[in-house]
């Protein structure tokens, strides 16, 4: 052994026999604390929020409805949903108040995934959007709504700042659902189907009712 080399085991052999250790190297970065979940927004502002998920069917009288209404809509869409017609959404987030969010890749239960597979998930659907209309989400919604804590790790890792379930589910899948007796705060789920501009009426009708105007989701929960 050189002899520096056989000093420096000498000089370190010394230390920890005293109690002291050579300097450590910088510790990894933390993981990113987990996002919290919503279901509702604590407010006293007289809003509560639209939040349409999917993307699958393109109806130009819901998209009428929404800028007509400057409904600041929380999109919360999938890119394969999204890519073959593209203009439909960029309508929508260029000419009116809504927001591009996040909803997974390829719409899987997160919960049966590990950490690795839901952050691809998320990240890479948020790569897409951020791609594809140049804006980033800062809300995810599970598919299914169902979570667990690695979904809420995964979320804020890929740039979301909050898990966003729904006070009230008002998509027809068959028979129509009565309207809401909503409140302030309350999120209401939709989702992009023949319906919804029949279930947009529904809402926005209730809503009007209730002395409630549309907020935009993502601007009432902190960072």
């Amino acid at each position: 052994m050189p002899r520096s080399r056989a000093l420096t085991a000498v000089f370190v052999s010394l230390l920890a026999a005293v109690g002291l250790s050579t300097p450590a190297q910088a510790a990894p970065a933390p993981w990113p604390p987990p996002a919290p979940v919503v279901d509702r927004v604590e407010t006293r502002d007289p809003v509560f929020f639209v939040t349409i998920d999917d993307g699958w069917y393109h109806d130009p009288a819901a998209a009428r409805i929404l800028l007509d209404r400057r409904i600041p809509a929380s999109l919360f869409l999938l890119p394969d949903a999204t890519s073959y017609d593209t203009g439909y959404f960029r309508n929508l987030v260029d000419n009116g108040p809504s927001r591009i969010e996040n909803h997974s890749l390829t719409h899987p239960d997160l919960t049966g995934l590990d950490e690795a597979g839901q952050r691809a998930e998320l990240c890479g659907a948020r790569s897409r959007h951020l791609a594809t209309f140049g804006q980033e989400p800062r809300l995810t919604r599970p598919p299914y709504g169902t979570f667990d804590d690695r979904t809420r790790t995964a979320a804020r890792a890929c740039g979301s700042k909050a898990v966003v379930t729904w006070t009230h589910d008002q998509t027809t899948w068959g028979t129509p659902p009565a309207p809401p007796a909503l409140k302030a705060g309350d999120i209401v789920l939709l989702h992009f189907t023949p319906s919804l501009a029949a279930d947009l009426a529904r809402v926005m009708a209730a809503a009007d009712s209730a002395g409630l105007r549309a907020g935009r989701l993502r601007d009432y929960i902190p960072d």
